[in-house]
């Protein structure tokens, strides 16, 4: 379905979302819960905190999903589901977070898709979609979807919910951290979360973790009088590369920069990372990529090219996108 602004608050928000809730609470057959591929916070935080209010409902919920090493303390052995190939007869498929159904994972799109996203390039596929990039998380738009099912809250339903929010707003640091979203993760600490425990196990890195921290940053490079920074996992370091997946996050605090970029090499293409600020769009970035996301952080990933030709396109990108914004 096509829309005018991807990024506009959805009007229909409230009312998609009760619908949604009503759906899901009249559903008989199995229900499965997937997200997108190589997921982050929100993605686990969103999926497996409904996993459990549709657990807690009665409901056959299925949680497909193969989380980061730092979020692998949140899923308990027995909620993991194999991924399936085909989806059975009658069966749900509610994907979370999921910027595109290509990137869905686990799990085939097909039977009745229900898409929950905040991600402004999300293309509003499915049956019932509900997408809304003025949230600061899915996990934020699942809170008010548990809300309406009905389900009593508890701590172990709340804490990954607080986890995506947590993750996406990097600690209530970016600038999607609103008084809304502040509130609802008052709400949610409320239900029984450990704040202080949560938020520092989330920072828990392998040791494998900083020697390769080391290895990243003597690729560090500036472009364009230091507006860019950029950096790269080398390729003798690609059996860790589970590991690095938060690096651009660390190279986006250098003073004067407005975007940063990390590449790393995958099987099919180079895989890219983008973060802005000052009025530059990571999004607009992606987009020119082939990818997509949010203003201020967004991705694609670079098929068939070597990490050489990966770096010319990104520079051409972030050129386009600095002249775009005035810097240039």
């Amino acid at each position: 379905m096509g829309f005018v602004d991807g990024n506009a608050p959805d009007p229909k928000y409230w009312e998609k979302m009760r619908l949604v809730a009503e759906v899901l609470k009249a559903v008989e057959g199995p229900i499965y819960i997937a997200t997108h591929v190589d997921p982050d916070g929100d993605a686990i935080g969103s999926s497996l905190g409904l996993y459990r209010a549709l657990k807690a409902l009665g409901k056959d919920a299925r949680w497909v999903a193969e989380p980061p090493r730092f979020l692998r303390f949140l899923p308990k052995e027995e909620e993991y589901s194999d991924p399936v190939e085909k989806l059975p007869p009658g069966a749900t498929l509610v994907a979370l977070d999921s910027a595109e159904p290509s990137r869905v994972v686990g799990v085939p799109v097909e039977g009745f898709v229900i898409n929950i996203d905040h991600h402004g390039t999300n293309p509003r596929f499915g049956h019932l979609h509900v997408v809304d990039p003025s949230k600061a998380a899915t996990a934020q738009m699942v809170k008010d979807l548990i809300d309406l099912l009905g389900v009593a809250w508890t701590e172990e339903i709340a804490t990954p919910v607080l986890t995506g929010i947590l993750t996406d707003t990097g600690n209530f640091r970016f600038a999607n951290t609103t008084p809304e979203v502040l509130r609802v993760a008052a709400e949610l600490v409320g239900y029984g979360v450990r704040l202080a425990e949560l938020t520092d196990r989330l920072q828990f890195r392998p040791p494998s973790y900083f020697r390769l921290m080391g290895q990243v940053l003597s690729t560090v490079a500036f472009h364009f009088g230091g507006l860019l920074v950029t950096a790269h996992l080398p390729e003798e370091a690609k059996r860790e590369e589970e590991d690095s997946d938060d690096f651009v996050g660390l190279i986006r605090y250098v003073e004067g920069s407005v975007v940063s970029v990390f590449l790393r090499r995958r099987e099919e293409g180079v895989k890219v990372s983008i973060r802005s600020r000052g009025g530059v769009s990571a999004q607009n970035i992606a987009l020119k990529l082939g990818g997509g996301g949010h203003v201020p952080a967004a991705g694609a990933t670079l098929k068939g090219v070597d990490l050489d030709r990966a770096y010319e396109l990104v520079l051409e990108a972030v050129q386009e996108e600095l002249r775009r914004a005035g810097y240039l």
